[in-house]
């Protein structure tokens, strides 16, 4: 019996050791609406060197459903401490149900080693459609997918994630607003972008889809790190969902061993300035600027910076520190100023040093020491300063505190001042006053005269009366504004990128042109204009409104997109205004 028992114990012991096999399938939820699409989710799991997949994962039977889209993507990593490979194997299945009621599904297949693997089977129930729904739930109808291409990385090293959006409706992808990237202490995330590319019609599934993000991902810890997902809201005209991405694992190593002293955790490829920017002489107790400057590309939002090392010939003040950077497909690039305040204790020879640096180079896969920087200054006392000025600059400087310190005479004379035994000249008062009042009385007889002239004209030569819809086409005319004033200034905030100004100005030129054909409602508007120019100058009317309505809440606006935007504007306005 304990023989059978050791038997069984080494058994298990030898399976477990060599792989270990998960085939799961779960759906979203068990409860459908009848529109609602069921989302079936299967993920693969090998855990061992020697397994090895022999037949592709075979799906039941879903003959009750339609198949509106799939995808599938897979990952592999390593675990740096057991040194074991997992291959996970992940595949999304989008489905619309054809019947109502309660519907099995079956099992999925594998064969991994010559072993059959299978899922257990579930039920899912679908409800009839509630006649109080008005409005259809569109968060089932879109996906966000976070991509991550380079999934094993180093510490503190950067990794590119792109957020795509995939919806069977073309019209959804523009209702996705309010990306939130993903947050945690293990993950420094920076956005690259928030611009969307084109649609791309073929996606996953024959799906379309459309890159909303760009954004860098910097791991601080080593190990399996996971990126959360990324959420976003999905607006429509009744309802608003929030939608969520799916989670990345990256397998984040460690930086290798024999790290300098000085490293800390710069990752990337740096390198460091020290100057001092002004030409004046630096005088001994007078504060002078030191500016340090760390540029390259990497972790440089994150890292920790040199500093200027403590001297007993000078004192050193706490910098101000600023940036310029952006981000690159290799981390953040550009630089990083630290303008120090240093306060030299005695005249002659300083020698400012800073703290040795050291980063690791991915590309190289080695630790790089910088050593220290060193800048020379030589401060000079108070009288070597005054010694070594020019002529003019002694002059100068003089004439400087002279207007500073001294009151002149010459200065204070200047006011005007009226004199006491000066006379009033009311002589040269009345000569004035009659001139304006002559002149006066000839502009009331002009008025006068020019008034009895026009009504002689208008009884003498009376104008016939027209019809209506003549009358109406001269107060119109009248009321016409230049529509062309209105195109150039949306070229004007089209380039500046001032889009919020862009959409006001576009919703007054629809109100002057609409007032152009005494129409105070759009509704009325296209009416008219199918009557006067016809139904396809109205249906492009009606069209451009609802273009103009979603570019104007999309929530990352391009300058592309605003460009053929006002094209059509021009186009359509320039015809309806002639």
């Amino acid at each position: 019996m304990n023989q059978k028992f050791i038997y069984i114990l080494f058994t298990l012991v030898s399976v477990i050791a060599y792989g270990q096999v998960e085939l799961t399938m779960k759906p979203d939820k068990s409860d459908y609406n009848g529109k609602e699409i069921v989302n079936l989710t299967i993920v693969l799991e090998l855990n061992g060197d020697n397994l090895v997949q022999q037949s592709k994962i075979m799906l039941p039977d879903l003959s009750k459903f339609n198949i509106i889209g799939n995808g599938s993507f897979n990952q592999g990593v390593r675990d740096p401490d057991s040194n074991v490979s997992v291959e996970q194997y992940i595949t999304r299945i989008a489905l619309e149900p054809k019947q109502r009621g309660k519907i099995r599904i079956g099992s999925v297949l594998v064969t991994v080693n010559n072993k059959i693997y299978k899922t257990e089977p579930f039920d899912i129930f679908i409800r009839d459609i509630e006649k109080k729904t008005v409005a259809k739930n569109i968060d089932n109808d879109v996906y966000l997918n976070m991509e991550i291409e380079d999934r094993e990385v180093y510490q503190n090293q950067a990794t590119v994630a792109v957020l795509r959006v995939y919806s069977k409706n073309i019209d959804n992808l523009r209702k996705v607003r309010n990306i939130h990237l993903p947050e945690n202490q293990n993950i420094n995330v920076h956005p690259v972008n928030f611009h969307k590319s084109e649609i791309d019609p073929s996606g996953f599934g024959n799906m379309p889809s459309q890159i909303l993000a760009m954004f860098i991902v910097f791991p601080n810890e080593s190990g399996f790190v996971e990126v959360p997902s990324v959420s976003a809201s999905v607006n429509s005209y009744t309802a608003k969902s929030k939608v969520s991405s799916n989670k990345v694992k990256l397998n984040v190593k460690k930086l290798p061993e024999g790290s300098p002293e000085c490293f800390k955790n710069a990752v990337g490829n740096f390198k460091v300035d020290v100057y001092h920017e002004s030409k004046d002489k630096i005088e001994a107790k007078k504060p002078v600027n030191v500016i340090l400057k760390v540029s390259g590309e990497g972790n440089l939002s994150d890292m920790e910076l040199p500093k200027i090392e403590n001297s007993p010939d000078y004192e050193v003040f706490a910098p101000k520190i600023t940036s310029r950077v952006k981000a690159g497909i290799e981390g953040m690039k550009g630089y990083i100023l630290a303008n120090y305040v240093l306060i030299p204790n005695k005249s002659g020879s300083l020698n400012i040093k800073t703290e040795e640096f050291a980063f690791f180079n991915p590309a190289v896969k080695e630790y790089i020491n910088l050593g220290q920087e060193t800048l020379n200054l030589t401060a000079f006392s108070h009288d070597q300063v005054l010694e070594a000025r020019t002529t003019v600059e002694k002059v100068n400087e003089y004439t400087n505190t002279l207007l500073e310190t001294v009151n002149s005479p010459v200065l204070k004379t200047t006011t005007f001042k009226v004199k006491e035994k000066s006379r009033f000249n009311w002589k040269v008062l009345f000569i004035n006053a009659g001139i304006l009042l002559g002149l006066f009385v000839a502009y009331l007889l002009f008025k006068n005269w020019q008034k009895k002239r026009i009504i002689v004209k208008e009884k003498t030569a009376p104008k016939p009366l027209g019809s209506v819809a003549e009358t109406e086409k001269e107060i119109r005319q009248s009321l016409k504004s230049d529509v062309g004033d209105y195109f150039t200034y949306l070229e004007n905030l089209k380039d500046s990128h001032r889009f919020d100004q862009f959409f006001a100005t576009v919703d007054e030129l629809d109100s002057e042109v609409r007032n152009q054909y005494f129409q105070s409602s759009k509704d009325d508007f296209k009416q008219f204009l199918e009557q006067h120019l016809g139904g396809s100058v109205a249906e492009r009317y009606r069209n451009l409104s609802q273009r103009i309505q979603i570019e104007k809440f999309t929530p990352v606006k391009s300058e592309e997109s605003i460009g053929e935007l006002l094209k059509e504007i021009i186009d359509l306005y320039s015809q309806i205004s002639k």
